[in-house]
């Protein structure tokens, strides 16, 4: 046995080992719960500190004090929307022991912090990059936070509303298809073209990763407001309609071992340090390991010895909505509420500042929620209302109650204090059992739909939520699995009509291509699930390129060349495939702008649309409609012709004249780019990027791999994946891209990244006896006296 690194720490009560495997994944073992999360959340600042405490900074609205004023305007967006109500109903709202669990994490944390003020570990380089020290945390910041998570649908709310004051819901359809559909509720006293985008600015802005860079970092106080639009690579997703993951559960009666299979790989921005982290928690009260988030105790993916749990996002739960109200002319803090002015929470916030001193910002809030915009001219003023505000609504907080559960009636007990994100739950067990739960604060809405603002005077307001017992949930059914990739998945009995949840979901082709792969296999294997984790097959190719071929070659000579470089394709999107590169140029850079610009000759419309919902395009394609002029079918073939002529030769331009040499992972490549990668290579020079790495797949196929448009650049996907066997847990793969480390000089900051790019995993070792064989280091910490 190696010789321990011995650390010694006050906090705890008793000796914690923690062994680090090759892969970079730590597996901790304590002799009691309460010293394992002060070990945890140790771990966590050992291998990520500089993540967690940007983490901690940009949530609760601090980082001026680091940074500037450069970033006063996000420290103000980010304070909206913490959590500010009682916090005993918080802890109380997930389980009996939540303060205690997240107060040990935190007292962990800290404890590494102790060590670097003494000299004792070494303070990551970011740290020295700024000047700045890593902060002190209290148990309340692992749960006041909200804003690191993805909701639905405040943003989507007002761009629909831009959208169709321009042009019809029809048009809008093209950016986000509604399921089941319905023509969007105009409230009386909403006038849409008086509602600006910049009534999401401040909301994005909240949302927002950090960026650096040195006009922001140098600017003074009175150029604080430059900074109060996300912009350039900091800019996040409209409405998360990009961000997706997959998961399914397989019942042993159709697998190879006759044991039941959970797979999970959800889908999310890159980043270097990756959000998720792998860890293995152990103590004589439950022993579980995968996935979580590395300021967050626990984990939300991953298995506890006896059941195993992932999630993806439920997507058309609607737990967000704009609000619009008349103000008083004399007063800006008055609004028009039940025929009253009332009053707005007004609250002075002093923000410190780098220099050492410090500024005021101001905070308004209705009865709703903050105040994100207000329009002097008009008298109106916006803001959010959201299930964040209600008590045990901490994103994914609440895993530390259901990862210890061991059977289905008790997972899906937990499930009804699942706040947010709204996620789909899947469950599998050494019983046999398994099983899906919608979890998740689900608005009720009483005369209104929620998909466009409503006023603010109480003619709309949310009548609580649907009992958690009332939202779908199925186990073992007959089909023999169940897989969610974010799509429409209502159980048809689901009447909207009574019980309306939401209508904007992911497009359905990564789920279709799921069921389709499971549905024909009744002997799934651990490499099978794995393998469908890295499938590039793209169903709208498919769609896309039956439609071609229906078309009359001799009409185009684009036509011609098209149908023959995609003569025999697969249609997978792998990286050294011609026609996959071809297609992806098409469909994304071509296609889809070109018919946005046959149909409105608005361009301020065509950029709200972009990039698009791609069912609604394709249906469209199928099924030609007015909505393409008074010849659907001609316009839509002379569209197909005219945008494959214009992504041919783009091809060729990238590429190279000969199609048979070109390849999508060419164009098609993840970069994994530090937060601060410019001033990095300009100052320390030391390279903190990973990457570039060739990768096949598009945000159509099982493997997620979104670009932007622009360059094809790699910007969303998975970086976890878990594939468990339930039972034989030792035979269970992960993988986590880049690395396991925040740390650029750790060996395991991004020596994963090559494994994942290729679809490849390595073992989620859970007995002791493997840990014990594959660890490489081993620390224990031991109590001070």
């Amino acid at each position: 046995m190696m010789t321990p690194d011995a650390i010694v720490l006050s906090g705890l009560a008793d000796d914690v080992s923690i062994y680090i495997d090759q892969w970079g994944i730590s597996h901790i073992r304590a002799k009691n719960k309460r010293d394992l999360f002060f070990a945890q959340g140790y771990n966590a600042a050992r291998d990520r500190l500089w993540q967690i405490d940007l983490w901690r900074k940009r949530g609760l609205g601090l980082l001026a004090a680091d940074f500037g004023p450069g970033y006063l305007e996000q420290d103000r967006a980010a304070r909206l929307f913490l959590y500010r109500g009682d916090m005993q109903t918080e802890w109380d709202a997930y389980c009996e022991d939540a303060e205690e669990i997240a107060t040990t994490f935190v007292q962990g944390i800290n404890a590494y912090v102790d060590l670097i003020d003494r000299g004792d570990a070494e303070l990551p380089p970011e740290f020295s990059l700024f000047g700045t020290s890593p902060a002190r945390w209290k148990a309340e910041d692992v749960v006041r936070i909200r804003s690191h998570s993805l909701m639905r649908n405040a943003l989507s709310e007002v761009i629909r509303a831009n959208v169709m004051s321009r042009t019809d819901a029809g048009i809008d359809e093209l950016r986000q298809a509604l399921v089941p559909a319905k023509d969007p509720f105009v409230a009386d006293g909403i006038i849409l073209d008086e509602i600006p985008l910049e009534v999401t600015d401040t909301f994005k802005l909240a949302l927002a990763a950090v960026t650096f860079e040195e006009q922001r970092l140098s600017a003074q106080l009175d150029e604080a407001g430059l900074w109060r639009k996300v912009a350039g690579t900091g800019e996040v997703v409209r409405d998360a309609s990009a961000q997706g993951s997959n998961n399914w559960v397989i019942h042993g009666s159709r697998t190879e071992s006759g044991r039941p299979i959970l797979a999970n790989d959800p889908h999310r921005t890159h980043a270097i340090p990756s959000l998720r982290y792998l860890v293995h928690l152990t103590c004589p009260e439950f022993d579980v390991i995968g996935a979580g988030e590395p300021c967050l105790p626990g984990i939300c993916i991953g298995h506890n010895g006896n059941s195993a749990f992932g999630l993806t996002l439920f997507f058309g739960h609607d737990q967000e909505d704009v609000y619009v109200y008349e103000i008083s002319p004399e007063d800006r803090d008055l609004y028009r509420y039940g025929g009253n002015w009332e009053r707005m929470v007004v609250l002075q916030e002093h923000i410190a500042l780098r220099d050492g001193s410090s500024t005021a910002l101001t905070l308004r809030f209705t009865r709703h929620g903050p105040v994100v915009y207000e329009d002097a001219s008009l008298n109106r003023a916006y803001a959010i209302k959201s299930v964040w505000f209600d008590p045990g609504t901490a994103p994914y907080f609440a895993s530390i109650a259901s990862m210890r559960t061991k059977c289905f009636a008790d997972f899906r007990d937990t499930m009804a204090r699942w706040g947010v994100p709204a996620t789909n739950q899947v469950y599998a067990d050494k019983g046999g059992t398994i099983g899906w739960v919608v979890a998740g604060f689900s608005p009720v809405r009483p005369n209104w739909d929620g998909l466009l603002p409503v006023p603010g005077d109480g003619r709309y307001e949310w009548n609580g939520y649907f009992a958690a017992a009332e939202l779908p949930a199925v186990s073992n059914p007959e089909t023999g699995f169940l897989a969610t990739a974010n799509e429409p998945n209502l159980p048809a009995e689901w009447d909207q009509s009574e019980k309306q949840i939401g209508y904007e979901w992911l497009e359905r082709s990564r789920a279709d291509r799921i069921s389709e792969v499971l549905s024909g296999d009744s002997r799934h294997s651990i490499r099978s699930s794995g393998a469908l984790q890295a499938d590039s097959t793209s169903l709208a190719a498919r769609r896309l390129v039956r439609l071609l071929r229906m078309l009359d070659a001799s009409t185009a000579a684009s036509v011609a060349e098209a149908q023959a470089i995609f003569e025999g394709w697969n249609h997978r999107l792998d990286a050294d495939s011609a026609s996959a590169a071809l297609f992806e140029v098409w469909w994304s850079k071509h296609l889809r702008p070109g018919l946005f610009r046959l149909i409105t000759d608005n361009p301020s419309v065509r950029t709200l649309l972009l990039p698009g919902d791609p069912e609604a395009v394709l249906a469209l394609m199928e099924k030609p409609d007015h909505r393409l002029g008074t010849d659907p079918v001609a316009a839509r073939d002379a569209l197909l012709a005219s945008t494959l002529e214009t992504a041919l030769v783009e091809c060729r331009d990238m590429l190279g004249v000969v199609p048979s040499g070109w390849r999508w992972g060419t164009l098609h490549q993840a970069h994994f780019i530090h937060a601060t990668s410019n001033i990095y290579k300009e100052k320390l020079r030391l390279n903190g990027d990973v990457g570039p790495l060739e990768k096949g797949g598009s945000d159509s196929s099982p493997m997620n791999a979104s670009y932007r448009i622009s360059d094809f650049r790699v910007t969303l996907g998975a970086s976890v994946r878990v594939v468990v066997d339930v039972g034989a847990w030792d035979n269970s793969l992960c993988i986590n891209a880049p690395g396991q480390s925040g740390n650029p000089s750790s060996k395991h900051y991004g020596d994963l990244a090559e494994k994942w790019s290729r679809g490849e995993f390595v073992p989620l070792l859970y007995s002791q006896g493997r840990v014990d064989e594959a660890t490489e280091q081993r620390i224990v910490l031991t109590p001070g006296r």
